[in-house]
């Protein structure tokens, strides 16, 4: 057990889990900022082309609700199947995703740009320099001697 915590210990304190934290955060409000988008301006705007009244209200009715009776019977919930909702959530999802794989690109773009980016190149030794290379190699031939 005390390798384990050790080894959490060792994780949690790398700088990683810090932007993980912070992707996590800026994806959920990105989540949010999609959601807004398909539900408030896209899906109204399907809706009106396809002459539907909007996605939300698409559903499969298995069993109708009913009221209360007075005879004192419980009131029966609607059950349905809401794929206008489901559509909806693929809708998001493929904005999320297409929005994730092109931000992906660009940053593979700017890595790999990095990458084959040319190591500079070293400076051209001084004369100084020069003078004491060859008095260093001066004093080895005559160390060998």
């Amino acid at each position: 057990m005390g390798k384990f915590l050790q080894d959490f210990k060792e994780f949690a304190l790398k700088g990683n889990v810090v932007d993980m934290a912070v992707g996590v955060i800026v994806g959920g409000a990105f989540g949010k900022i999609v959601s807004s988008l398909v539900n408030d301006i896209l899906m109204p705007i399907i809706s009106l082309c396809t002459g539907g009244d909007g996605y939300k209200n698409l559903k499969y009715v298995i069993t109708e609700a009913s009221p209360a009776g007075a005879d004192g019977t419980a009131a029966i919930e609607e059950v349905a199947i809401n794929y206008g909702l489901f559509i909806q959530n693929i809708v998001d999802f493929i904005i999320i995703a297409f929005s994730i794989f092109v931000a992906l690109r660009v940053m593979m773009k700017f890595k790999k740009k990095e990458e084959e980016a040319p190591a500079p190149a070293a400076p051209e030794p001084t004369a100084e320099e020069k003078l004491l290379v060859e008095i260093r190699d001066l004093l080895k031939e005559e160390a060998k001697k």
